[in-house]
């Protein structure tokens, strides 16, 4: 991952928005605020059956008592998984549309117990955790049920009309601020994340955002059976070029260092400045000549970026190697390998900077079996010579 970070933004994922930190939190608050929902609607709605002569009597009565019955076994699984994605989040605000509508032809006095304002439920929870078409799937579904609802209620087709406009202009129109508010949301949280994360200065990761990957190449790494390896880059006389040129040349020189970097970088690498004049890059390899090729190409950039004004630097490379295993702790991990690094960086500028040292860490290999001590051989059997490569 480079500088220039894009987030993903999965087709079932509850919050437009949503990195990938977040999407399973907000899998469940999705879950649980719908099994909320559900369980108090139809707890409320089961309040009407105490009322006399609310519900019609026959088949009616028992479509209602299903309706209601429904919605609290739904909010069940939902409950227990604690998991509902963008698709099941649509389909159970249809189908609270849905219950709206049965219910007001299952009473008596709908305009009195079955008032187009159930349908809030529904219209927030659109609001909130859908997407725009979804949504606008929705407010039409919300105008068709206030038509459904209020059909017997309203002998002029007129009065009928005005009343389904009313309340479902109403609700749209709550539905569309709920729906701005949560987008304003998600763009000041994105906002801060990024500022969280990234060095003003060069619009690269920082350190924090540095440690949050370790996890995830620790985690890697482990799978594919590959190595982590931390190349650390400081930019050699930088000291000198700011005090021969000031403070505002050695930042234009950071910027182009950081625009070259970013360009060399793999995809899947994490790029980032950890202060100063130096940067650490992090990423994935088969074995230390895949690194050192890496490292090459990195301390070719810097040695061919160049400011407007005309001023370059080079960059001395230190490169630790770790086969990350079972148990390790990722954090700690990670610094214990950028610090392998920097050692390695130093190295590089003693033997004359603008160059690539290099040190490996072995991966912990497992206890070897005891094996079996072969009893010495008689004194008149042949001594067997041994192999020159055996000796120490």
């Amino acid at each position: 991952m480079t500088a220039r970070r894009q987030t993903d933004s999965p087709r079932d994922s509850p919050a437009p928005g949503a990195t990938l930190g977040t999407r399973g939190t907000e899998h469940r608050v999705t879950a649980l605020t719908m099994a909320a929902l559900l369980f108090v609607g139809g707890l409320m709605g089961s309040v009407n059956l105490a009322v006399g002569g609310g519900v019609r009597d026959g088949a009616a009565h028992w479509v209602y008592i299903g309706a209601m019955a429904l919605c609290m076994l739904i909010s069940v699984p939902l409950l227990l998984r604690e998991r509902a994605g963008r698709s099941q989040t649509f389909a159970l605000v249809l189908l609270g549309d849905l219950v709206y509508v049965v219910v007001a032809f299952c009473l008596r006095d709908p305009a009195h117990y079955a008032t187009p304002l159930m349908l809030l439920f529904p219209a927030f929870v659109a609001a909130w955790f859908l997407g725009p078409w979804q949504l606008g799937i929705n407010m039409l579904a919300t105008v068709a049920a206030c038509l459904a609802g209020l059909w017997n209620n309203y002998a002029s087709g007129a009065d009928l009309t005005i009343q389904t406009a009313v309340n479902a202009g109403m609700l749209n129109a709550t539905a569309v601020g709920v729906f701005v508010l949560r987008r304003r949301i998600q763009r000041l949280l994105a906002a801060t994340q990024a500022l969280s994360s990234t060095d003003p200065l060069t619009g690269l990761s920082n350190r924090r955002f540095l440690t949050q990957q370790a996890p995830r190449m620790w985690r890697q790494a482990r799978r594919d059976g590959t190595r982590v390896a931390a190349m650390v880059l400081d930019l050699d006389h930088f000291k000198r070029l700011n005090d021969a040129h000031g403070h505002a040349a050695g930042d234009a020189v950071l910027q182009a260092v950081a625009g070259a970097l970013a360009a060399t970088v793999r995809p899947a690498d994490v790029l980032a400045r950890t202060g100063g004049e130096e940067l650490v890059v992090l990423g994935l390899v088969g074995d230390g000549t895949e690194a050192h090729h890496l490292a090459e190409r990195l301390r070719a950039a810097v040695a061919a970026s160049c400011t407007d004004d005309g001023h370059r630097v080079t960059a001395s490379i230190g490169i630790a190697l770790t086969r990350p295993v079972d148990g390790d702790d990722p954090g700690d991990a990670l610094w214990r390998l950028i610090d392998r690094a920097d050692a390695a960086m130093y190295e590089a500028k003693r033997l004359g900077r603008d160059r690539i040292a290099a040190v490996d860490l072995p991966s912990p290999r497992p206890a070897r079996p005891v094996e079996a001590v072969p009893l010495p051989p008689a004194d008149d059997a042949p001594q067997a010579e041994t192999p020159a490569s055996d000796v120490a």
